[in-house]
């Protein structure tokens, strides 16, 4: 897949790729080398993007989605690894997903919510990490029960556990390890969504991000996305279908 120079200079102005990674995504970024470099999906797509641009990766770490989603406004990075959601796509243009991660709800102990429709209920408190794609799903669909927003999934499981709310929604693989510090809980069965984890860039950069959509599918179709997920050991997560 060739590269013009209008795409390069448009994804990597300073003549490098500075890639935002969120190290609240466990499942996309696993915990850094001994030297500093990332690991995980989203870095080794990062990598095989900037080589593809004949430039070299500039990591840029943040430690919660929003802050990263934030990111666009200060001109802090050039591609980012996100959540598909629409209140993020105002400044930011995304690929099709290139994996999907499944959102349900784990309850406590005697809880007698057994369904998504009893946790959509008016006196149900639900803990979620604060601005995750999952969050703002919740809001746009959610009827009568109360999200309580906390400072990253770490956070949302605490307030969850300490406040002895009624739910906690989740990415589900976070949720089977939560469980497993909590006894008694459960998870609920299926999914509430399945969330769209893309590249993005900022909005202005039409060439780049034509391009960005382009490079995605040639990852999925070869094979590339699958095999990133066998090598990381990752679990619970999915390639996206073909856009």
């Amino acid at each position: 897949m060739s590269v013009s120079p209008a795409t390069v200079s448009e994804l990597a102005p300073t003549g490098k790729l500075r890639i935002g990674l969120n190290y609240a995504n466990f499942l996309l970024v696993l915990k850094d080398a001994r030297d500093g470099t990332p690991q995980g999906i989203a870095p080794d797509i990062g990598r095989e993007l900037a080589s593809r641009l004949g430039v070299k990766p500039e990591f840029v770490k943040f430690d919660a989605a929003g802050k990263l989603a934030d990111g666009v406004k200060k001109g802090m990075w050039d591609v980012a690894f996100l959540g598909n959601e629409p209140q993020r796509a105002n400044e930011i243009a995304f690929t099709p997903a290139y994996l999907e991660i499944p959102v349900t709800y784990l309850v406590p102990a005697g809880s007698p919510l057994k369904s998504f429709t009893d946790v959509d209920k008016q006196g149900v408190r639900i803990a979620v990490a604060d601005q995750s794609a999952y969050h703002l799903f919740l809001t746009r669909n959610l009827k009568a029960a109360e999200l309580v927003a906390a400072d990253g999934i770490e956070g949302s499981f605490k307030m969850f556990a300490d406040l002895k709310l009624e739910a906690l929604a989740g990415l589900k693989p976070r949720l089977i390890t939560d469980a497993a510090r909590l006894p008694g809980s459960r998870i609920l069965d299926g999914q509430v969504t399945a969330v769209q984890q893309s590249l993005g860039t900022p909005r202005s950069r039409e060439t780049g991000a034509r391009y960005l959509k382009e490079f995605v599918e040639s990852l999925k179709a070869s094979g590339f996305i699958g095999a990133a997920i066998t090598r990381h050991n990752v679990n619970g997560v999915t390639v996206a279908p073909k856009a």
